[in-house]
């Protein structure tokens, strides 16, 4: 049996002494064992490669390494940096107790206003602690680290199955690597699920409305119903703030008190639909059909549709007593025989707005523009006084 020192490439501490037995594989694992490395290949003191156990003898000095070349444990390395003129020597960074061997160039050349840069362009600038096998230890985490280490190795951002891109993304802004963290962020986003916008369907909606008490208000601001069919329903106070509502069917629909400020209703119908004290600031009802609907309260809460974009609508026949349609848009839109009176209409564009047969008592037309504007068949006359108070 012959017995072997074996030593970490480039250290002369901290040897271990075992016996040699069976392939090289088998010193090789041993090595891993006793010097807490991965070992790959092991050379004599004079830095010439052994490929064959019989090479060994009693009582040799080896030194194991982890892939890189010999290294002289009697050298000095910045003697030999010098005569090279570079920073191509090889280093062993102990990360998070896991071991990593790069070159020197590869943590200074690629990012070299980063912090790795910093802490390794000169040796001893930083004043680097190192453990017993002469790693430079760095209180990180391993298998975030390695990416970092690839990707400044050869440029390309290659992260293994089961490692979180966001952990690698911290790792890569504490060591200032600038150009990895646009790539990471990139990878970060791509990787999301994509936003699910699809329409709310009549039945899910309904579920809803079973499921939340009578008294309880019902919140679904800026929710997605488009060309969803909610006729008949009740839908009393709630809450459709900034909602997707275009080409909906809210035929019959009561929406007593309902929110729908800044709501998009475009292309909707609301026929015949209970619209009693309703919220409709800044809304978008472009091309919807609001005929035979009813605004009026008799407790005297009134709708409010200030502001809001009714260009094209068809709201003939509408009960619309006290309603508050202040610089809102009625360009084109059809109000046949609508009940408008004591409406606030100051400011609003009734641009060729068939008003024919409307109810207009102690409305408020003031500064409206009614140009185009038909007001055939009024049930009562329309006063200078209503239009220039």
């Amino acid at each position: 049996m012959r017995r072997v020192t074996l030593f970490v490439n480039g250290s002369a501490r901290n040897g271990k002494v075992v016996a040699v037995y069976g392939t090289l594989s088998d010193l090789l694992s041993v090595a891993s064992n006793k010097l807490g490395i991965k070992a790959t290949s092991v050379y004599n003191g004079k830095g010439g490669l052994i490929d064959d156990i019989a090479l060994i003898r009693d009582d040799d000095v080896l030194f194991v390494c982890e892939g890189e070349p010999f290294i002289d444990p009697q050298s000095d390395g910045r003697a030999q940096e010098e005569l090279t003129g570079s920073h191509t020597d090889w280093l062993t960074l102990n990360v998070g107790g896991r071991y990593f061997t790069t070159t020197r160039s590869t943590l200074v050349n690629k990012e070299p206003d980063s912090m790795l840069a910093h802490m390794f362009k000169d040796k001893d600038a930083w004043g680097n602690k190192q453990d017993h096998r002469g790693a430079f230890l760095i209180d990180r985490s391993p298998e975030y680290f390695e990416p970092i280490l690839n990707y400044l190795r050869h440029g390309q951002l290659i992260v293994n199955d089961g490692i979180n891109l966001l952990g690698v993304l911290e790792e890569a802004r504490f060591f200032g690597i600038d150009s990895l963290i646009e790539h990471l962020e990139v990878a970060i986003k791509n990787s999301q699920p994509a936003e699910d916008h699809s329409p709310i369907s009549r039945k899910e909606f309904v579920r809803f409305l079973l499921a939340t008490p009578t008294k309880s208000e019902l919140r679904c601001q800026g929710l997605n119903f488009s060309g969803a069919d909610l006729s008949r329903l009740d839908l009393r106070y709630i809450n459709f703030k900034m909602a997707n509502l275009s080409r909906c069917n809210l035929a019959h629909a009561n929406l007593c008190c309902a929110n729908l400020e800044r709501a998009d209703l475009s292309g909707s119908v609301l026929d015949c639909a209970n619209l009693q004290g309703v919220k409709m600031l800044c809304s978008n009802a472009e091309g919807a059909s609001l005929k035979g609907c009813n605004f009026e309260d008799p407790s005297g809460l009134k709708a409010n549709l200030e502001g809001a974009n009714l260009k094209g609508v068809d709201m003939e026949g509408s009960q619309m007593t006290g309603i508050n349609l202040r610089v809102a848009t009625l360009k084109n839109a059809k109000l046949k025989n609508c009940n408008l009176r004591g409406a606030t209409l100051a400011g609003t564009d009734l641009e060729n707005c068939d008003l024919s047969g409307c109810d207009l008592q102690e409305a408020n037309l003031r500064g409206s523009n009614v140009k185009g504007a038909i007001f055939e068949e009024m049930l009562t006359p329309l006063h200078m006084s209503q239009s220039v108070r």
